[in-house]
């Protein structure tokens, strides 16, 4: 088997519909195994899905485990050359897997890849490429440095924005949304680690794959649409709950040994959750005296058609 391709589901039946059509399509001409692991979704995803899709092997769990437990449940069965844990709010193009396996096998040292993302308006995501968290990076974030020095390897490298939005390069961290390994980069780091309920998984297994001697490669030949978010939502307080659970999770587990690192990340962790807070509350009170019925708009065509919809969605007004 050439790649294995895992998704985790939870209530986002509709956005897996079209993540499922678009990767059976890329899948085309790749000997290549599907699975879907749910979450225990309320959306009736299980009896949506199950008909729709008789060829892809479905996990269906009675409890939410989290996602990385999930995805290691499939892991479990994988058997391809290489490995995709992907999101279910993602539509991948005909010609994208095929080209991440092209160049994984002109990369030997190549441990993971991820790939350029843009969201549903066609905004590029800069999270399709960042680096480990550090009290410096976050620091440089925060005083508007980054922002100042966009090109900078040292000053840009939350973001990796030193790493043009359309060259291939080296980077410390691939976005769970879309992360292809290796069969060895899978069997040295054993996936997932399943401390990590929701949030900084990726940034883990990114670790990991270095530690483990691989490189870890941000791939802009092609081209995804996450539609980023939708099974959760940063209005809840538990976002924040789980998201600065995780970072603190991570900093202890990788900078133990390092005490003085290891203070000024969690100093920082923490500035970050309440400022975050306040900012979200704030935003909260000034956008009631201005809220708008929303539209939303969901676009499947080819590449140049795409482009050209885009482009008059995003220039388009409501009656």
């Amino acid at each position: 088997m050439k790649l294995s391709v895992i998704i985790v589901n939870y209530n986002v039946k509709y956005f897996l519909e079209q993540c499922l059509c678009s990767v059976q399509k890329a899948c085309a001409r790749i000997d290549a195994e599907i699975f879907v692991v749910d979450n225990c979704s309320t959306d009736g995803s299980r009896q949506y899905l199950s008909a729709r899709f008789p060829d892809i092997s479905f996990r269906w769990n009675n409890s939410n485990d989290g996602f990385a437990k999930a995805n290691n449940l499939a892991l479990q069965e994988a058997t391809g050359d290489y490995v995709l844990f992907l999101n279910p709010d993602t539509i991948v193009p005909e010609d994208c897997l095929e080209k991440c396996i092209h160049f994984f096998e002109t990369r030997k040292q190549c441990g993971a890849l991820g790939v350029r993302m843009i969201d549903g308006s066609g905004y590029f995501l800069k999270e399709s490429k960042r680096s480990f968290p550090s009290a410096a990076t976050s620091f440089y974030k925060m005083t508007g440095l980054t922002a100042l020095l966009p090109l900078s390897p040292v000053f840009a490298r939350y973001y990796a924005t030193h790493i043009k939005e359309n060259e291939s390069g080296k980077v410390d961290v691939l976005p769970g949304a879309f992360m292809m390994l290796s069969k060895a980069a899978v069997k040295a780091t054993g996936g997932f680690d399943e401390r990590f309920f929701m949030y900084a998984e990726d940034i883990d297994l990114s670790y990991r794959v270095q530690q483990a001697g691989f490189k870890n490669y941000y791939f802009p030949e092609t081209t995804i649409i996450h539609f980023k978010g939708e099974s959760t939502s940063k209005m809840n307080p538990m976002y924040y709950r789980h998201f600065y659970g995780a970072m603190n999770l991570f900093v202890e587990k990788h900078y133990q040994d390092k005490k003085v690192k290891l203070m000024l990340m969690k100093t920082g962790i923490w500035c970050g959750e309440k400022m975050a807070m306040l900012k979200q509350v704030l935003t909260s009170k000034a956008g009631k005296s201005e809220m708008k019925p929303a539209a939303s708009t969901m676009v499947i065509a080819t590449q140049p058609y795409f482009n050209t919809v885009l482009r008059i969605l995003k220039y388009a007004q409501p009656p």
